[in-house]
């Protein structure tokens, strides 16, 4: 089955319901997802309202629908049916419908989880501003009777007895997987009750029936007490929105670029809004395009992958920075497209879903820590240290796969009088799992040359490798002296 097939299908519970029996138990589906990077997260946000509106509330079986996001960035929605055939038949209904499309391309399929939850009682949780949810399987030989006994007096002993209780619904799947799922007024006073649930006798006995392997957390704010109509872009949105400009003509984005202070250091093109406003008259008939990849945010800092018609086909990274909430200076990157690579990769293909965002700092390490040892100061014997030696996906369009791809290529410059030495090392940004690092160097037959580097990290070792080398022209030829980094 294609990707994108299975991302309907599995999304189509969000949306759609079918006929249903009066007398069964409520169902409730539960989906969790992030958004691919470059998702406007306002209009994301807005075109879950719109489909709530538009299609889930108009289908027999619907009972309620809701949404929320972790500040993590994870997405929950649930949605409550009449019947498990209501929310199965939903799947179907869906499929019939491209009007959602929109919706579902927004979606990264590869982190979407789905499961359904047979429910021991009906939502009636009005104004609910934030939910937990937590699913787990319990202990191996649990008395299944005493479980719910004890289920039910979290409820009654602690939970209903906290400030902005709402209600506390629990329910099993068919494979006997639990969820329990609380509503709250506030997430002020939902961690209010937290550490005293921690700590609770009756909850420490519940607890201690589950599986702690299996436990899945989330705590969600949800969307519709978000304001997202009146909700500021984040930075990373405009500059999504700026790149994408080049396809719609829209000028609005150019309002994110700070008027009196644009500090370009793409050496091809003037300084400020004057540089810029040059390039574009200079356009082809046809205009220039931008395929934005990734996105990424690191405090002031947004840095994208793109893939552009710019005089060509060509890839890119770019970072901007924002100062006051406009676009102060940006650094970019390119080279024309190429063929793939010997094991068949792109330069633009592989992961995409943003992880481990407890973990952008000592990422960002990691990748400091490599390229200083290894490229900078060839601590060889450390490569093993920093890139996994089993996993190592290769995009660089004239490198396979693997260390012995690296090898491979080194030995091949070795052989041909050609080299690449890292002289220095610029800035590394980085958001959860993906480290971008400026170096500057010498490239080929010595070429003073601009590294922008791209990791991808698991574990604490590099798995995936994006690059764009490109060279750093003699300062005569500048048309402004900003410098390349």
């Amino acid at each position: 089955m294609k990707p994108f097939t299975f991302l309907l299908m599995i999304t189509a519970g969000l949306i759609f319901g079918a006929s249903s029996c009066e007398d069964a138990q409520p169902i409730l589906e539960v989906t969790t997802f992030k958004t691919k990077t470059t998702t406007n997260t306002q209009a994301f946000n807005k075109l879950d309202a719109k489909i709530e509106e538009t299609f889930t509330s108009k289908q027999p079986g619907y009972i309620r629908r809701q949404s929320g996001i972790t500040e993590n960035g994870e997405y929950l929605v649930f949605v409550y049916w009449k019947s498990e055939a209501d929310a199965k038949a939903s799947m179907y209904k869906f499929m019939k419908d491209q009007s959602v499309a929109n919706y579902a391309s927004m979606i990264d399929g590869a982190s979407m989880k789905m499961a359904r939850y047979t429910m021991d009682g009906d939502y009636n949780a009005s104004n609910s501003e934030f939910i937990e949810v937590m699913s787990f399987n319990t202990v191996s030989g649990t008395d299944m009777n005493n479980f719910k006994k004890v289920n039910k007096s979290v409820e009654t002993g602690f939970t209903a007895k906290q400030k902005g209780f709402k209600q506390r619904l629990t329910g099993v799947s068919s494979d006997g997987n639990q969820v329990v799922a609380v509503y709250w007024d506030t997430k002020k006073n939902s961690d209010a009750a937290l550490q005293p649930f921690m700590s609770n006798p009756i909850s420490k006995e519940f607890m201690g029936m589950m599986d702690q392997s299996s436990i899945q957390m989330g705590r969600y704010q949800t969307l519709n007490s978000i304001k997202n109509t009146t909700m500021e872009l984040s930075k990373k949105d405009q500059v999504v929105a700026l790149l994408n400009s080049f396809n719609t003509g829209d000028q609005t984005p150019i309002s994110y670029i700070n008027p009196e202070k644009y500090i370009q250091h793409n050496l091809a093109v003037g300084d400020g809004l004057a540089g810029f406003g040059e390039v574009m008259q200079h356009a082809p008939p046809q205009g220039f395009k931008a395929n934005v990849v990734r996105a990424f945010e690191d405090g002031d800092y947004v840095f994208t992958h793109t893939e552009y018609d710019f005089f060509g086909p060509k890839a890119g990274f770019d970072v901007f920075k924002f100062e006051n909430g406009k676009i102060v200076e940006h650094w970019d990157n390119l080279i024309e497209v190429q063929p793939p690579n010997p094991s068949g990769r792109t330069q633009f293909d592989g992961a995409t879903t943003i992880t481990d965002l407890d973990k952008t700092e000592e990422n960002k390490a990691i990748i400091k820590g490599f390229i200083t040892d290894v490229l900078l100061n060839n601590q060889n014997d450390k490569i093993t240290t920093y890139i996994n030696p089993t996993n190592y996906v290769q995009h660089n369009p004239a490198v396979a796969d693997g260390l012995e791809g690296f090898g491979a290529a080194m030995k091949y410059f070795a052989e041909n009088g050609l080299v690449m030495e890292y002289d220095k090392l610029h800035m590394v940004l980085g958001q959860g799992n993906f480290v971008l690092a400026l170096s500057e160097g010498k490239f080929g037959k010595g070429e003073h040359t601009a590294f922008y580097d791209l990791f991808r990290l698991e574990n604490g070792q590099i798995v995936e490798h994006w690059d764009v080398i490109q060279g750093i022209p003699p300062q005569s030829e500048w048309k402004n002296q900003n410098g390349k980094f």
